[in-house]
């Protein structure tokens, strides 16, 4: 600190006195955290009066006075910063033009989560307005992805992961960037030829029924092997749950009976032969995996009891007689 000609005029011991007593903590012995924030293009001039509400200095004008006499405060930064009662005004300078705390919380997207659901959890915690990530996610222009997606929209590119995001700084295009990003990174960049005669893009949406059909990870390669041996052989997959996909409420039981007779349902794997043409969901990495790596068995069928074990069958027959005894229709 330099001591000024207004220090000098004082009646006091001298200036290294004037300045402990000037910029003294409020109360040394109070070292209780204090969250402060600094909002974005706040000066340390105007901080004065925030500080003195908080209680971590004794008034607006003995920081004003300890700015002009320091001739400090043009490093302040935005954010949130941690501070305390104890702490001398040139402590607190120090503090507030260093490093803000962190603000990340953790943001977990579920395995299986399709774009509008991941919608509505960003839009439930006030990140996004409403229809915001289905926007871009559907449309994905301008975002700097590390490869391009062939199907129409992103849906099965927006790895399920928890991330750490800033409630404060949350920018809906470099979220999905990031999901894209680390999809490409743990499974895409390693399997980008696809598997076999099938695109990347197919085995996404392979990998997505997957983790809607199949409650177990361990049989995910099986009913893998089955629908690519449907695929191959020009069946109908008839799996059930593309046909949930488009509903707003995935269990909507009556608007999925109507959905499950409607020919023009491009979903409808019932009645129409092929893959849905985008991923009915974001897939976790198990169903990734076993969608590139299917095991080729004597199965064609399968379904599931109400305890979720699967029951596979050789041909229509047997499909019907596991339909009969575990009561599945």
């Amino acid at each position: 600190m330099r001591c000024t000609l207004f220090l000098a005029l004082l009646v006091l011991p001298s200036c290294a006195a004037v300045e402990s007593a000037l910029f003294a903590p409020v109360d040394a012995g109070d070292t209780e955290a204090v969250r402060f924030t600094v909002p974005a293009g706040a000066t340390a001039n105007s901080m004065g009066g925030a500080l003195a509400s908080a209680g971590l200095i004794s008034s607006a004008d003995r920081w004003r006075l300890f700015l002009k006499l320091s001739g400090e405060g043009g490093c302040l930064k935005a954010g949130d910063f941690e501070l305390n009662r104890a702490m001398a005004l040139p402590e607190i300078m120090d503090t507030l033009c260093g490093v803000p705390l962190a603000d990340d919380v953790p943001f977990t997207v579920v395995e299986g989560w399709r774009i509008r659901d991941i919608d509505a959890a960003l839009a439930a915690q006030g990140l996004i307005d409403a229809g915001q990530y289905i926007t871009l996610a559907e449309r994905f222009e301008g975002l700097d992805l590390p490869f391009q997606p062939s199907g129409p929209t992103l849906e099965g590119y927006l790895y399920p992961d928890t991330y750490q995001i800033s409630p404060s700084g949350f920018e809906v295009d470099e979220f999905i960037e990031r999901q894209v990003g680390t999809f490409w990174e743990r499974f895409g960049e390693g399997h980008s030829g696809g598997h076999g005669d099938y695109t990347l893009h197919d085995v996404v949406v392979v990998a997505s029924m997957l983790e809607r059909e199949e409650p177990t990870p361990a049989h995910r390669p099986t009913t893998a092997g089955i629908i690519y041996k449907r695929l191959d052989g020009g069946w109908a997959l008839g799996i059930d749950a593309t046909s949930h996909y488009t509903l707003e409420e995935w269990n909507n039981r009556s608007a999925f009976i109507r959905q499950l007779k409607d020919p023009d349902d491009v979903y409808n794997t019932r009645l129409r032969q092929g893959l849905p043409p985008t991923a009915i969901g974001n897939p976790g990495i198990e169903s990734l995996e076993a969608a590139v790596a299917p095991v080729e068995t004597e199965w064609w069928y399968y379904l599931h009891d109400s305890n979720g074990q699967v029951h596979w069958a050789r041909n229509g027959r047997e499909h019907e007689r596991n339909r009969e005894r575990f009561g599945v229709y």
